[in-house]
């Protein structure tokens, strides 16, 4: 099977502008790293140390970049600058291809389970709701069935916020309002599911950060619940970070799956930051599958996410 050929040249497009600013800060940083070089020395490892930190791929998973390419140069003898790019884009592609999910390629992939139960959790501000509410689109857009449930009921606003998604998107939602118990709204809503024979559950959790035995309590509370209904719920537990916010989005990974076991990422508000490298450290120090990326306003600007795609596009140069 050809690289793209589940990739649609649209959806390239898409990630191709959602990665612009991500590329320019990026090369331009690498540009001045080999600057006047023509082989690779201490000095371009030095340089290109700090390109890949300053880029917020992260201290850890810079370290295993450089260690790798040190052993290249000592086992090659001589690696030119040309070489340098071929080398740095197959260590980003080893790490990224790690931890990623083959199966589902897109979402018209078909599901492990029926219906497939999606916790969603993460910070408020980071984008949960939208992520939902695009995820809700994008899987009915591809012919499944789909219901929303509101436990995030800590704030009116996401309650609201999220009925209005599904009014948008044409999806059911349950909903008990606010201060309604989270736990309860979950297993209601894997009754309405299972009665209604929907094929995606997407779940909305509180996001506040602020105490993490309170939030550990009230997941495993929600998770026990749905298992009364479905065993094996959540199928998947869903953290979504902002990746504008760099490494603030990594401490906020370390939280979060201390507090609950996150099986999927989702990286939101990639087209409006020069932060994408931070994909790479999460993907590489969680050993966690990034699953979805956000690249855009539009419902269909979410994207499921492909490494070797993501890869190809952060080092094609514009012509």
């Amino acid at each position: 099977m050809g690289l793209f050929s589940f990739f649609s040249r649209e959806k390239k497009a898409t990630l191709d502008k959602g990665l612009t600013k991500t590329k320019e800060n990026f090369f331009s940083k690498l540009s001045k790293s080999i600057l006047g070089k023509s082989t690779v020395d201490d000095e371009v490892l030095d340089n290109l140390e700090e390109t890949l930190i300053s880029s917020d791929v992260g201290v850890d998973t810079t370290l295993k970049i450089i260690d790798n390419i040190q052993e290249r140069v000592k086992r090659d003898k001589y690696i030119s600058i040309t070489e340098l790019n071929g080398i740095l884009k197959s260590e980003i592609a080893q790490l990224l291809n790690q931890h990623h999910d083959d199966e589902f390629e897109d979402f018209t992939s078909p599901l492990p389970k029926k219906p497939y139960v999606i916790l969603v959790v993460g910070v408020n501000g980071v984008g949960k709701t939208t992520t939902i509410g695009k995820l809700a689109y994008q899987f009915k857009q591809a012919g499944k069935s789909v219901m929303l449930g509101a436990s995030d009921t800590f704030r009116a606003a996401a309650v609201d916020q999220l009925t209005i998604w599904s009014e948008r998107v044409g999806v059911p939602i349950v909903s008990q309002g606010m201060n309604a118990d989270p736990a309860s709204v979950a297993y209601d809503t894997l009754q309405s599911a299972l009665s209604k024979n929907a094929d995606v559950v997407l779940i909305d959790t509180a996001g506040r950060l602020h105490n993490k035995i309170g939030l550990m309590n009230e997941l495993s509370k929600i998770k026990k619940v749905m298992q009364k209904l479905i065993p094996d719920a959540p199928h998947e537990v869903l953290l979504v970070l902002d990746a504008s916010t760099g490494q603030n989005a990594i401490e906020q990974a370390k939280q979060f799956t201390a507090a609950t076991e996150v099986n999927a990422l989702a990286l939101t508000k990639l087209d409006g930051t020069a932060k994408g490298g931070v994909i790479i450290g999460i993907s590489d120090q969680f050993k966690i599958p990034v699953r979805y990326i956000g690249l855009g306003e539009q419902m269909t600007d979410l994207q499921v996410f492909n490494a070797e795609a993501f890869v190809e596009s952060l080092f094609e140069q514009e012509a």
